[in-house]
């Protein structure tokens, strides 16, 4: 991340899955927080998602998978990653995800899992204690 500059964080829906009210929530709430926010829209594929985190250079991806498909989804999105060369690129994951799922998420590579009802005050401290903000 440079210096000097608001944090960066793309807010994804990976996949078929048409809510995003949480997603948008999120994405408001942290722009209200302080950071610099870029919400990529409903039924985006990983490859989408990995081109718009370069595209949008940004220090974060957080992905809202409310689908139940979050394991595959979140390994083909660090897999797109990597492949693109930004694999150092934190990436966050939010929906319900049962805690065995989240350690599997997490032994993927996710930095953490947020579940509904985490507050953005949270969320927003998580990404600002690993870039010394």
């Amino acid at each position: 991340m440079n210096q000097g500059r608001k944090i960066r964080v793309l807010v994804a829906k990976p996949g078929l899955d048409g809510h995003d009210r949480g997603a948008k929530v999120v994405a408001y709430g942290l722009r209200d927080a302080g950071f610099e926010v870029v919400y990529t829209g409903l039924r985006q594929t990983p490859e989408q998602i990995a081109s718009a985190a370069i595209q949008e250079d940004v220090d974060v991806v957080g992905l809202s998978i409310l689908s139940g498909a979050h394991l595959s989804l979140t390994q083909r999105v660090l897999q797109k990653l990597k492949e693109n060369g930004v694999g150092d690129k934190m990436v966050l994951v939010g929906g319900i995800i049962s805690d065995p799922d989240a350690a599997k998420l997490k032994e993927m590579g996710a930095a953490e899992v947020f579940i509904p009802g985490t507050s953005i005050k949270t969320i927003a401290e998580f990404i600002k204690s690993k870039f010394g903000s």
